[in-house]
């Protein structure tokens, strides 16, 4: 954990590296799947996912959450412009839930390198076992890492004699607490309660369904595993070998199959064998919904509450989840995908059952006793945060029903159409 203690730590605490990805859904005026490439060839900040009509923005690493916002907003109007401007004008798709799909027919392939055969075999694999309907749920991940100079003054203080040993255990402390604590993230970004009928029976189109769920994608009818993945937090060999076992057990194809909240990253190209010989480069957060009030898909708010938060976490003591308690956690991220925060219960390592809506403000008390000597923009941001919790029409779940709850993709459009004509 970090020494907070210590003046040179403590000064440095909030330095740290923002990065963000960002999935999109390209749809045409009348809101059906655009079936056009991928307009962004060799492009490695826009790509695309599962699906051709899937953009995927990556943006570079920042040292603060404005730029990182600011970089997403400015790649977001690139891709509106781009689609203005084609032969047939297609629209980005602000919602974390589809517009019409008719069928499965409808989703078009991903054009990857006929060469990379394993790649096809894996989005193959991962459609057969997954449903092809749920790779069209978009979200945001937030990357994030300690700034060197706060790691090198907390190393300073430590027991460790090797640098990156002690980075790797900071980190793996760091995503145990998260599975314990993480789940407010899901409650306070989440976006998605109103989807089209389509998704659920093939050509009932037009018909919006309120499920009762406030991030569809983050729920228990989201991206998850058939299993409860139990991972070893001991140390970050242990971490990744504990997800190896499931690869060699068949339970999933590759380590990125392993769908979890939380992920430690390597640096470069993430391989599980460079996370076990090499150690962490940094966290991902991947619980985020898309925002569709936010033109860059994010309010820059809820990421710097997501950089309070980690650094907040990595200052508390090792939770030591057991298997018991690593179950119930990830229920606790499923039931804070729900609408009513009031009426859904977790049930928190070592403080019992309660309220997501109670848990949560309880959690961010606690932040604003962390932070009660930081600058007054960080008690913002927790009252921000916590206002969602108290007053749940605040939340952007609420608003998006209220305004979206019928004709989801007839209204849905109308506002696509605003936000590019004020982005080009």
């Amino acid at each position: 954990m970090l020494h907070i203690d210590n003046n040179e730590v403590r000064k440095l605490l909030l330095k740290g590296n923002f990065g963000l990805e960002k999935e999109s859904l390209r749809v045409t005026p009348l809101g059906f799947f655009a079936q056009t490439k991928h307009p962004f060839p060799g492009n490695h900040n826009i790509v695309y996912d599962y699906c051709e009509n899937q953009t995927e923005i990556n943006t570079p690493v920042f040292q603060s959450a404005e730029e990182a916002v600011d970089s997403l907003y400015g790649f977001t109007q690139e891709i509106q412009k781009k689609l203005a401007e084609m032969p047939e004008p297609e629209l980005l798709w602000p919602f974390s839930n589809p517009s019409y799909i008719r069928n499965a027919k409808d989703i078009p392939d991903g054009a990857f390198d006929p060469n990379k055969a394993y790649e096809r075999d894996y989005r193959q694999h991962i459609q057969d076992r997954y449903g092809k309907y749920k790779m069209c749920l978009c979200g945001i991940h937030v990357n994030f890492s300690f700034a060197d100079e706060l790691l090198q003054a907390d190393f300073a203080c430590s027991d460790f004699t090797d640098f990156q040993a002690y980075k790797d255990d900071l980190y793996v402390a760091l995503a145990e607490n998260c599975t314990a604590y993480a789940w407010i993230m899901t409650a306070v970004t989440a976006a998605s309660p109103v989807m089209d009928s389509s998704y659920y029976e093939v050509y009932n189109l037009g018909q919006t369904l309120c499920t009762g769920l406030a991030s569809t994608r983050c729920s228990e009818l989201g991206y998850w595993n058939f299993f409860a993945p139990l991972l070893n937090y001991k140390d970050i060999k242990s971490y990744a070998d504990s997800i190896k076992h499931y690869v060699d057990m068949g339970l999933i194809k590759a380590p990125s199959e392993l769908y979890f909240p939380i992920r430690l990253k390597p640096p470069g190209k993430n391989l599980l064998q460079k996370l076990h010989d090499e150690g962490v480069c940094h966290i991902e957060l991947r619980m985020v919904d898309l925002n569709p009030l936010e033109l860059a898909g994010i309010n820059v708010l809820d990421l710097k509450f997501a950089h309070y938060l980690l650094v907040y976490l990595a200052s508390l003591p090792r939770i030591n989840l057991s298997e018991k308690e690593q179950v119930e956690c990830i229920q606790n991220f499923k039931n804070a995908a729900h609408f009513d925060l009031n009426a859904v219960k977790l049930d928190l390592p070592g403080e019992g059952v309660m309220s997501i809506a109670e848990a949560g403000a309880r959690l961010i008390d606690k932040m604003k006793d962390f932070y009660k000597d930081f600058p007054s923009e960080v008690m913002e941001v927790l009252d921000f945060e916590q206002s969602k919790l108290y007053s749940q029409e605040k939340r952007y779940a609420w608003k998006i029903r209220r305004e979206y709850g019928s004709d989801f993709v007839k209204k849905g459009l109308e506002h696509a159409k605003k936000q590019q004509e004020a982005m080009i």
